[in-house]
């Protein structure tokens, strides 16, 4: 079959519109091989045509339009990314200094004051056996040991959970042990026991009370701890007696209080060498001790004392009580001139707390 020819101006199907151009082997394939639409350059386009199937709908249009921003949004998402990290580290900074439940400031823990008073009979003090001076006194039904110091019913507080106030508690009944019950304590041989459960800020006054008590309203012994010369009495029973109270509440957002209220009886008797092995007598003490806790107190097992209250007796009024106690032995008697000591209000060369002296009630002492 002869080929077939166009006229002129037509060009066959497979050849450009110009004709094949001259001087190019292989027609014009090499010359539109330059001009040859890769992948990236697809993809940038502005217009795209749809796929046959969307082209099938009734509104379709031919091409869809590809904006610039579908090639930005990768650098776009990034921006995004990075000011949400930001705001979110300024949140978190924001909320770090802004933060209620920070812990608070360090607060120096007060001066202890004490108050040591002592109660002087009325007439002889009765002496005999500790267990019946035991049964016919007011302590016949009170415990023995630590067994009298109780805890009370406990729950939460409005910002302490029941855990941290059974811990304060159990502070404050350890403290009243090793400073009221235990008998080295009991006997001034050491001071360690009580010094442990002690605030770091109070035991420089602890220390000089220990080493110079004094009649000031700061370093009074006696307000610290039970002591007895052990030159001059011994226990003559170890159960010593007790009863008392533990209340607890809290002071402000950061401190717990805890007062505790307890009578110490004691049978006591002259130390070898110190008289005739004279019958036991009892003697009592009467302590308030105020605790304050903080958070960090709470943690590291250790008690504030704000304030410590003791009424001993039976023993004279006149000789100093701040240091170890002096008691009144089976058969002694107060003094006749015992008494309130005078007090000077002009006088700058004493403290300025008075000696405070207190009648022992006749109900407090075993009958006869």
């Amino acid at each position: 079959m002869p080929p077939q020819t166009y006229p002129e101006g037509m060009a066959g199907r497979g050849d450009p519109p110009e004709g094949t151009p001259e001087g190019l082997p292989g027609g014009g394939e090499d010359e539109y091989r330059s001009v040859v639409f890769d992948e990236s350059f697809v993809r940038a386009a502005r217009l795209q045509e749809y796929s046959a199937q969307e082209r099938m709908g009734e509104y379709a249009q031919p091409v869809r339009s590809r904006t610039a921003r579908e090639g930005r949004t990768g650098s776009r998402q990034a921006v995004l990314l990075v000011l949400l990290i930001l705001l979110a580290f300024g949140t978190a900074i924001y909320l770090g200094v802004r933060n209620p439940y920070q812990p608070p400031a360090d607060q120096r823990a007060e001066p202890l004051r004490t108050t040591v008073v002592p109660l002087a009979p009325q007439g002889a003090v009765p002496g005999g056996q500790p267990e019946q001076l035991f049964a016919r006194s007011p302590v016949a039904e009170y415990r023995t040991g630590a067994a009298g110091i109780n805890l009370p019913v406990v729950g939460r507080t409005s910002h302490f959970a029941e855990s941290q106030v059974v811990t304060a508690l159990s502070i404050a009944k350890d403290y009243l042990v090793a400073s009221s019950l235990e008998p080295d304590t009991l006997s001034g041989t050491t001071v360690r026991p009580v010094r442990l459960l002690l605030d770091p800020d109070q035991l420089e006054q602890f220390d000089r009370s220990v080493e110079s008590p004094a009649d000031d309203g700061r370093h009074a012994l006696a307000a610290w701890l039970v002591r007895f010369d052990p030159k001059q009495v011994v226990l003559a029973d170890s159960g010593t007696r007790v009863q008392g109270t533990l209340r607890f509440e809290e002071s402000g957002p950061d401190t717990l209080d805890v007062t505790a209220d307890h009578t110490f009886t004691y049978a006591l008797r002259p130390a070898e060498g110190a008289g005739p092995a004279a019958a036991a007598s009892l003697f009592t003490v009467h302590r308030v001790v105020h605790f304050r806790f903080d958070r960090e107190d709470l943690r590291m097992h250790r008690a504030e004392l704000l304030a410590s209250t003791a009424e001993a007796g039976p023993q004279a009024c006149g000789p100093d009580s701040t240091g170890a106690l002096k008691p009144l032995l089976a058969g002694a008697r107060a003094p006749e001139a015992g008494g309130p000591a005078v007090t000077d209000p002009y006088a700058t060369t004493r403290p300025a707390a008075p000696s405070l002296c207190g009648a022992l009630a006749p109900s407090a002492q075993p009958s006869l």
